[in-house]
C-alpha cells in the first residue's frame, strides 16, 4: 500500500493517476474530504482506502505492516493566509507526526516543501541544505514549510529513506479547485476565454520589461515522475529543488497560452497590487544540478508543451487527469 495525504487536492490527485498508470492501485487516500469540489480529482482513480486526515495516525498503527511508501503532499498553501495557528498545525505538526510515524515503522517517506522557502531570493535558489536556516520566507506558508525542513534536517533519527522537494511553480489539470490559488496558467485560460486578452503584472522595476518577469514553471507531469522516481530510487536522502532549471517570462507563458488556444496574442499590463508590491519576485530558477546527479535524467516538458497539452487536452474539453 502507499499513502497519499493530500489526496483530493491537484498534486495528490495527479501522483495518483500517475501511479494507477504505473499499476499501484492499493492507494491510501488521505485528505479532509468534505469539500465536494476536490473529491471530483478522485472519480475513476483506483484507491483501496480513504482515510480522513486526523485519523491518518491511528490508521498507520493499525496498518503499518502493509504500507510500502508514503507520499506527504498535503498542506495548507493558501499564501494569503496569515494565520499562522492553521500552519503550525497542518503544515509543521502533522509533518512532524507523520515523519515520526515513519520512523516508527521504517516506511520510506517523501515530502512537499516549497518554492516559497526562498523569499525573494536573496539567497539565490541553490538547495545545499547548508543553506536552509539561512533562508527568509516571505509568508506564513513559506515559514511553515522552512520550519519543517529545518526541523527535518536537524534530526538525529530520520526515515530510513526520505526526501524533501522544494516545488516551483507548478501548474497541471485538476486544479480547477484552487480559485485564486490556481497557476497563472489556469487563470490566464479562463480569462483569454471569456475576454479574447490578458492582464499581467506591469513591471515597476528598470532592469524588467512588463511581463518580463521570470518564473520555473514546471509541469505537474513532471513533478509526479520525479516522486515516481524516488521512490524507486530509495538513496540519497536529503532536500531537493523540484522545478525545470529554466525560468521563462509571463509574456512567454501568456503566449503558450494564446497559440494553445488557437488565438491571437492580446496582452495588456496592469500595476501590480500596492499591498504585495514589495514581496513580488521577479525571478525563480531553481537550480536541479542536486537531483540530476543522483540519477534523474527524463527531460522536463518546455513551457510551451506543458502549456498546449494542459490546454489542450484538460481546460477545454474539462477534464481531470
Amino acid at each position: 500500500m502507499i499513502i497519499v495525504t493530500g489526496a483530493a487536492g491537484f498534486i495528490g490527485s495527479c501522483l495518483i493517476a500517475q501511479l494507477n498508470e504505473l499499476n499501484f492501485n492499493y492507494i491510501i487516500a488521505v485528505d479532509d474530504f468534505s469539500f465536494p469540489e476536490k473529491n471530483k480529482n478522485l472519480v475513476g482513480k483506483k484507491i483501496m482506502e480513504r482515510v480522513e486526515r486526523t485519523d491518518l495516525a491511528a490508521w498507520m498503527d493499525a496498518n503499518y505492516r502493509e504500507v510500502e511508501f508514503c507520499f506527504h503532499i498535503g498542506a495548507r498553501t493558501d499564501t494569503t493566509e496569515f494565520n499562522t495557528v492553521i500552519f503550525d498545525e497542518l503544515n509543521v505538526a502533522y509533518s512532524k507526526m507523520l515523519w515520526n510515524k515513519c520512523i516508527d515503522y521504517q516506511i520510506p517517506l517523501v515530502y512537499a516543501s516549497s518554492a516559497a522557502t526562498y523569499g525573494l531570493g536573496e539567497l539565490g535558489y541553490d538547495d545545499n541544505e547548508v543553506m536552509i536556516p539561512k533562508l527568509s520566507p516571505l509568508n506564513p506558508y513559506g515559514v511553515s514549510k522552512n520550519e519543517f525542513d529545518i526541523w527535518a534536517l536537524a534530526q538525529e533519527k530520520k526515515p530510513f529513506y526520505w526526501a524533501g522537494l522544494k516545488f516551483f511553480n507548478v501548474y497541471g489539470p485538476n486544479e480547477y479547485h484552487k480559485n485564486r490559488m490556481a497557476s497563472v496558467v489556469y487563470h490566464a485560460y479562463n480569462q483569454i476565454n471569456s475576454t479574447g486578452s490578458l492582464k499581467l503584472f506591469k513591471s515597476h522595476r528598470p532592469d524588467f520589461a512588463d511581463g518580463e518577469q521570470m518564473r520555473d514553471f514546471i509541469y505537474v507531469k513532471d513533478l509526479v515522475s520525479v516522486c515516481i522516481f524516488l521512490m524507486e530510487h530509495r538513496k540519497n536522502s536529503g532536500i531537493y529543488n523540484l522545478g525545470t532549471g529554466m525560468a521563462r517570462s509571463f509574456n512567454d507563458l501568456g503566449r503558450s497560452t494564446f497559440v494553445a488556444m488557437g488565438k491571437d496574442t492580446d496582452i495588456a499590463y496592469i500595476d501590480t497590487p500596492e499591498d504585495i508590491r514589495d514581496k513580488y519576485q521577479y525571478f525563480t530558477e531553481a537550480n536541479m544540478n542536486k537531483l540530476i546527479s543522483i540519477g534523474y535524467d527524463k527531460p522536463f516538458y518546455s513551457l510551451e508543451a506543458g502549456v498546449n497539452d494542459y490546454v489542450q487536452n484538460y481546460l477545454i474539453p474539462a477534464k481531470y487527469w
